[in-house]
């Protein structure tokens, strides 16, 4: 039975995930709304009523932001256990952790050489071609300082 007792830890943490998942779904279950009105169902942004949809879609820089940033965290998951046992490994778990941080590392700085990490707008490699010859000093003499339209 003793090479048993090493599973029993295990076994109660299963149980454990599987009566917290349980309670979990039966109490979203039970404290939903079960007759909601279109009020409740409705977004609430600190009393103010909303005028149009919200969009659906996040712009692709924030899925590569949070992959970077899972990468970054799974290499520092890595380089604790390196760290804390280094003088055991010697000059192969050296040169081990910095293989392994370079390949992390150089696309990082890649990346961010390319703008991944550039919240501002988009930098265009060459200028975008004004339509029609307007330009803003045309814009600014057609409607004016006041935006009131020039004549």
């Amino acid at each position: 039975m003793g090479s048993l007792d090493s599973y029993l830890p295990i076994f109660f943490m299963t149980v454990l995930g599987i009566a917290f998942a349980s309670l979990s779904f039966g109490a979203s279950k039970l404290l939903a709304p079960q007759r909601p009105t279109s009020a409740k169902q409705a977004p609430y942004e600190c009393g103010i009523v909303p005028t149009h949809e919200p969009a659906r879609r996040f712009p692709v820089r924030f899925y590569l932001i949070a992959m970077i940033f899972v990468i970054v965290d799974i290499e520092i998951i890595f380089i604790f256990p390196w760290a804390v046992d280094s003088e055991s490994l010697g000059r192969f778990g050296l040169v081990e952790i910095l293989v392994f941080a370079a390949s992390v590392f150089v696309p990082l700085v890649y990346l961010m050489a390319n703008g991944a990490l550039e919240w501002g707008p988009i930098k265009r490699v060459r200028p975008v071609e004004p339509e029609s010859g307007r330009t803003s000093s045309s814009t600014v003499r057609h409607v004016g300082p006041s935006g009131d339209e020039v004549a």
